[in-house]
Order: C-alpha cells, then structure tokens, then sequence
C-alpha cells in the first residue's frame, strides 16, 4: 500500500511540476508574443502535450483520494454495506478501464516510437507523451484494483496526508 500510495504522491508532484513549467512556457510566450512580436514557436502543441501528461499523472492520487468514482446522491439512504459494495464495484470499473487504457497508451507509444510520429509545428516525438501518460493510468488501475478487493478505505489518506 505504501509503495502505491508513494507512485500516486510521486506522480501528482511530478504533474504539479509539468504545470508549473507550462505556465512559465505561457507566460514567456505571451510576453513575446505582446512586447516583442515574438512568440514560442509551438506553444499550442506544448501545451497540449504537456496538459495531457499531467492529467495522467494526477488521477493516482485523485484515486488514492477516493476522488474519481462517488456517485451517491441515488445510494443516500441505501445501507452502509450496499454503498460498500456498490464502490468497491466502481473501483473496479475504473481499474478495468483505466487497464484497458493504460494497454492501449502503451501500444500508441510504441507505434509512435516506431513510426518516429511527431507533433505538427516542431516534430515533437508523440512516444515522449505516452511515456508519461502510461504509469499514471497504470498506477491508478493498480490503486482502483487494490480499492475494489480492499474497500475504498484501504487507502488511508485524510487531509491530504499520507499516513506515516
């Protein structure tokens, strides 16, 4: 548990740093762009290279935070031990799904490696984006899978801390 909830941590520290370096990227462009008719050249395609990556690497932790599947407005007045188990079948919804698409990810990154595909204006190499969208779907499938044979409490995570 530990080990997963540290990959989650991890990865949300590294989207926050991919933000921040988009937002510098913005920033430089924009005031070359209004003060010295200068732009970034590609600071579209960085962007959404760089959004992409970082909501991948933010869903982990958005699962080790019960954030991504609670739904409870039609189960308020079922049974603690029905919402139990309808979450647990969530999880493992989102497990699957985020399996499938951490499979399909890995795949399109292969076949981006392999045919050297890249972005339109710079020729960014598509691989590099999968390479960060991959474990961020991995590690939640993990963390969702670990939820639905555990109980969403298996994690216990409050205030944004991690248990020590």
């Amino acid at each position: 548990m530990k080990l997963l909830e540290w990959l989650a941590r991890a990865s949300a520290i590294v989207a926050g740093l991919i933000l921040i370096a988009l937002t510098l990227m913005t920033v430089y462009s924009v005031i070359g762009r209004d003060f010295f008719g200068k732009a970034l050249l590609g600071d579209f395609e960085l962007t959404a290279v760089m959004t992409g990556a970082a909501i991948a690497l933010f869903l982990p932790w958005c699962q080790v935070k019960r954030g991504n599947i609670i739904v409870d407005f039609f189960t308020s007045r079922a049974s603690d031990q029905t919402r139990s188990a309808l979450d647990r079948i969530g999880a493992l919804f989102i497990a699957v799904m985020m399996g499938l698409c951490a499979w399909r990810a890995t795949l399109g990154g292969l076949s981006a490696y392999k045919s050297n595909s890249g972005t339109m204006m710079l020729g960014f190499p598509e691989w590099i984006v999968y390479s960060f969208i991959v474990p961020g779907l991995t590690i939640t499938a993990l963390i969702a899978l670990v939820q639905a044979l555990r109980g969403l409490d298996a994690f216990d995570v409050k205030g944004g801390e991690l248990p020590q």
